[in-house]
């Protein structure tokens, strides 16, 4: 049987990943959640491989320069660039398109996070208004910002989140800073590199 390969991110700990195998998706998050962690883990990306071991070990031998310790299974560097370099090795994408939470008010806490954390504006990241954005799946969707919190998509007014979770086709919210690209680097990426005055 073919096992899962996951990449997990969470909004406590932003601009870190978290990459491992299991059999079962939603029992291991539910049970990562237990273990002492303020918000549910949400699962970035997932796909059954023929060999997870391996396929395991050769993610962690590529981003090994980004592992926080070799003690964890923790990255500090962007969910899609793990996400690329795995598709390459995937039979099947098995990303959920929910978050597994254990009650209505996990679910408000994370959605609370995910409002403060999407406090983004392209102002602070040096992206003019009428920049063209592209989306790092699929770069023949663009976006065009509008003004500092706001970008047009398909003719419409729309936030980055809600039009990259359209693209997605998920049922849960997204964070459109690690889906839009602009310059080379996802919105996520620059933030971050602007925030570490890079």
């Amino acid at each position: 049987m073919n096992e899962i390969i996951y990449i997990l991110i969470n909004e406590a700990m932003p601009g870190y990943v978290k990459i491992g195998k299991t059999k079962n998706l939603e029992q291991r998050m539910r049970t990562l959640y237990r273990t002492q962690v303020p918000l549910p883990f949400e699962c970035f990306y997932a796909c059954t491989v023929p060999n997870s071991k391996d396929v395991e070990e050769w993610l962690f031998e590529i981003f090994d320069q980004w592992r926080v310790s070799s003690e964890r299974e923790f990255f500090e560097v962007s969910p899609e660039s793990v996400a690329a370099a795995l598709r390459a090795k995937a039979i099947k994408d098995v990303t959920p398109r929910q978050v597994y939470t254990e009650s209505q008010e996990d679910q408000k806490a994370l959605s609370r996070a995910k409002e403060r954390r999407a406090a983004f504006n392209f102002k602070m990241v040096d992206i003019p208004i009428g920049a063209e954005l592209v989306f790092k799946r699929d770069e023949s969707k663009k976006a065009k910002v509008l003004d500092n919190r706001w970008v047009e998509f398909n003719g419409e007014r729309t936030s980055l989140a809600l039009s990259a979770q359209k693209i997605l086709g998920y049922d849960c919210r997204v964070s459109g800073a690690l889906y839009w690209m602009y310059d080379g680097e996802t919105l996520d990426q620059r933030r971050r590199r602007f925030e570490n005055g890079e």
